[in-house]
């Protein structure tokens, strides 16, 4: 629940009383123009009746105003999401809560929250009289076929008298944040590069030394093996040191994702663009759950940031946590204006990345030769190659003969991809499926190592 903070008094309007009068509603206006007009009617016509009838029409108004500007209540309010990260096309209820902590009842209160167009209409409830000390609760829903953050609030209240001569409105100054995140497909287990077959989760165990001159050493423990003992070290600090058994290592996985703008066509919840957000979306929290390191990579070279070695997140951070922060950014991220992959190459050949995913889109030749050079540092490399010019044909019409696109599919594989390409209608779990089975065929999935 976060908390909207306390609605100012209603007499504490930085406006003063000119904002009270300016608040006068249609209703109020009218019967001050007709109480002035009949004023003015009667002083020139000498009906002494008709005057008091016009400045009673005119005072009224005035007095309901002085009325609500004067009126000394307090009320609080708080807003609270459930949840606060969702899904694209799910609902997320928001619960709203108005408490008058003053000990003067309230008059009718008409609430309304702002929120931006794409998550549905404005919404709006009418409170009747709110007793001191008493609350009330209301909620809406919200939904989203666009992933990104979307702000909620701030949380508007207007104060009405009996009469409905003047209204007032009071803010408050907090607002909350609605993530929409890609949506996540679950994908089925197929043996992967990366594992270290018969330890599990996809760790593989890595011996902390080289040699003896790369001896990290630590202080004994107790219960530590004295074979252990590393005696050139203990003579130097001078008390017991211990070579550094060998520690699990999780297997590491990159999932590269092109952003470039000339790479995709087509905007919306259907592109090709969306499709594979969301296909990496999957892949990333696919892979944290089976126990890899994950590390998000565009293709301007840029990565999520992560608390594990070499921006690699999971190994140190818990699953959740590290796919809350990659869906998080996911969630928000558009087009580079980028042409190339140069950049994300530049970071791809620093060393033996494990399992390499890509979600490419369309490729020119100079590319569609960075792309292949990019599995050679990797354990395995799969690739989604999407064509977004047949991602905006229509179903009626004709698609082409994809020599092109069969083109980059021969150069990937034959650089030791698995790729496979996205048509509009296949889903990641098909493809996903499709990719383990074109892997067990060729082998390029499950190599065992990277190529110099």
């Amino acid at each position: 629940m976060t908390h909207g903070g306390t609605a100012p008094a209603a007499g504490a309007d930085k406006g003063g009383f000119g904002a009270a009068l300016a608040g006068l509603t249609t209703r109020g206006r009218s019967f001050l123009a007709a109480g002035i007009a009949a004023a003015i009617c009667a002083f020139v016509l000498g009906q002494g009746d008709l005057l008091r009838v016009g400045l009673l029409l005119a005072v009224l108004p005035v007095v309901c105003a002085i009325v609500l500007y004067r009126t000394r209540y307090r009320v609080a309010g708080s807003r609270g999401l459930s949840p606060s990260r969702v899904p694209v096309g799910s609902e997320a209820r928001v619960h709203l809560r108005m408490e008058n902590v003053s000990r003067l009842p309230t008059g009718l209160l008409m609430l309304q929250d702002r929120v931006p167009y794409v998550l549905g209409p404005r919404p709006r409830f009418v409170l009747d009289q709110v007793e001191g000390g008493g609350r009330r609760e209301v909620s809406y829903r919200v939904r989203s076929d666009l992933r990104g953050r979307y702000p909620l609030g701030p949380l508007q209240l207007r104060l009405t008298d009996p009469f409905g001569m003047c209204e007032l409105t009071r803010a408050f100054s907090t607002y909350d944040t609605l993530t929409v995140i890609p949506r996540v497909e679950p994908l089925p287990p197929v043996r992967l590069a990366g594992e270290a077959k018969g330890y599990g989760d996809g760790r593989q165990r890595s011996v902390a030394l080289a040699g003896e001159d790369d001896v990290i050493p630590r202080g004994y423990r107790h219960g530590d093996d004295l074979r252990r003992v590393h005696w050139r070290s203990t003579a130097r600090y001078g008390e017991l040191m211990v070579r550094r058994e060998e520690q699990p290592q999780r297997a590491r996985c990159t999932v590269l994702l092109d952003t470039r703008g000339v790479a995709f066509e087509g905007t919306g919840p259907d592109s090709a663009f969306e499709w594979a957000v969301s296909g990496a979306a999957s892949v990333l929290t696919h892979m944290l759950e089976r126990g890899f390191s994950v590390r998000l990579l565009t293709d301007t070279g840029s990565s999520v940031p992560g608390e594990g070695a070499e921006g690699f997140a999971g190994a140190s951070q818990e699953s959740a946590d590290a796919a809350g922060l990659m869906l998080d950014t996911l969630a928000v991220i558009d087009h580079s204006e980028g042409v190339g992959l140069s950049r994300a190459y530049e970071v791809l050949r620093g060393g033996n990345e494990g399992l390499l995913v890509a979600f490419f889109g369309d490729l020119d030749d100079e590319q569609a030769a960075v792309a292949a050079k990019m599995s050679r540092r990797s354990g395995g490399a799969l690739a989604f190659l999407l064509d977004s010019e047949a991602w905006g044909r229509q179903p009626s019409e004709e698609p082409d003969t994809g020599e092109r696109s069969e083109e980059r599919l021969r150069l990937l594989r034959e650089a030791g991809w698995t790729a496979v390409p996205v048509p509009r209608s296949r889903s990641l779990t098909e493809l996903w499926h499709e990719a383990d089975r074109q892997r067990t065929g060729v082998g390029a999935l499950s190599g065992t190592g990277g190529r110099s």
